[in-house]
């Protein structure tokens, strides 16, 4: 199955569905942020710490795989340089849509997360990737293609699911509101799923994911030669979730492409 393409298809409809993460921010929200006043998220409830950015005003930016007229739209009203990277046209429409609104130079690409070949090597200070990388087989490419991308002390701020999510069984959890575990880590819709309730999930048109091992989420990042410099753990939102009350469900990470030593 071409994934990419799918998964494309399955977020246009989630734009149409309303989903959360494809509400572009309102007019209040960008007055604020021009005025230095602004947060935006890796992960589902706490800000990303201000301390974590370089400063915004002329940073190259790329939000990688974070359409949806959110976090990019923010940092471009606070002064950034902003590209927006994402495989579903309809959430790049919705960065449009800020853009054009609040008068805002925000350049919109569609493409792969993994597959960055569009940009130059060093061409970006920082990279914001909030949870987005379960829609992917290959998340150490991610990783890769994002060090190669960045410039020397440039930072990668990454949201990413807690694998540990994925071991339960959430068609039951959801049915019969009790958590059982089902699967084996790493876990994929695709490849785990069974067949009828992989085609029904297909036929509601939601995507499909993949749980990726601390080994390639964390390890990864270290492997493409980021320093890893900062985390954090964060909470469910969903209050049909039930391992929201026993479990932080999403991880954030800083890190670093060093300097390298040309002496």
């Amino acid at each position: 199955m071409d994934i990419r393409a799918y998964n494309s298809r399955a977020w246009d409809r989630e734009v149409e569905k309303g989903n959360r993460w494809t509400i572009p921010v309102g007019p209040e929200v960008i007055a604020r942020a021009r005025q230095g006043q602004w947060e935006i998220v890796l992960t589902p409830r706490r800000p990303v710490p201000h301390d974590w950015f370089p400063p915004i005003k002329g940073a190259r930016v790329l939000c990688l795989a974070c359409g949806g007229g959110q976090q990019g739209p923010v940092l471009a009203a606070a002064g950034a340089e902003v590209t927006v990277l994402d495989n579903s046209p309809r959430q790049l429409q919705r960065d449009k849509e800020v853009a054009i609104r609040e008068a805002l130079a925000i350049r919109t690409l569609e493409g792969d997360m993994a597959d960055l070949s569009a940009f130059r090597e060093g061409e970006f200070d920082l990279i914001f990737h909030p949870v987005s990388n379960t829609f992917v087989r290959d998340v150490p490419r991610v990783w890769r293609e994002a060090f190669r991308v960045l410039r020397e002390g440039g930072a990668l701020l990454s949201g990413f699911m807690n694998p540990a999510v994925y071991l339960f069984d959430w068609t039951l959890a959801e049915r019969e509101k009790v958590l059982k575990i089902r699967y084996r880590l790493p876990y994929s819709d695709e490849a785990d799923l069974p067949e009828e309730e992989r085609l029904a999930r297909m036929a509601r048109g939601e995507p499909l994911e993949f749980s990726h091992s601390l080994t390639d989420l964390i390890g990864g990042q270290i492997e493409a030669g980021f320093i890893l410099t900062h985390f954090f753990e964060d909470w469910g939102i969903d209050e049909a979730d039930l391992l929201k009350e026993y479990l932080p469900e999403c991880i954030a990470t800083r890190a670093v492409k060093p300097f390298l030593n040309r002496s």
